[in-house]
């Protein structure tokens, strides 16, 4: 509800998310390195919907609770994939 209520100046989403959490989602959502800067809460609603279903076509308008809380819920998977990946670079098995 904060990006819908506060879309100018757009808010970055680290007011919210975490920085793992933004990062985590950033690469899985555009396939590429994580910017300097964290995007807009907006765009980054928008990317976490994305992942519970949103289609984020023109006239869509702003996602609904159902496709955020999916988003969300596999956000935070990709969260701690990438945290545990980082934590066991370096090991090998057996």
């Amino acid at each position: 509800m904060l990006g819908r209520e506060c879309p100018e100046p757009p808010l970055p989403c680290d007011a919210v998310f975490a920085e793992e959490e933004w990062k985590a989602v950033t690469i899985m959502a555009k396939r590429q390195p994580t910017p300097e800067e964290p995007p807009s809460l907006d765009e980054m609603v928008r990317m976490v919907a994305g992942f519970g279903g949103f289609l984020n076509r023109k006239g869509d308008g702003f996602p609904g609770p159902q496709t955020i809380w999916i988003g969300l819920q596999r956000s935070r998977d990709f969260a701690t994939v990438i945290a545990a990946h980082k934590a066991t670079q370096g090991l090998t098995c057996g």
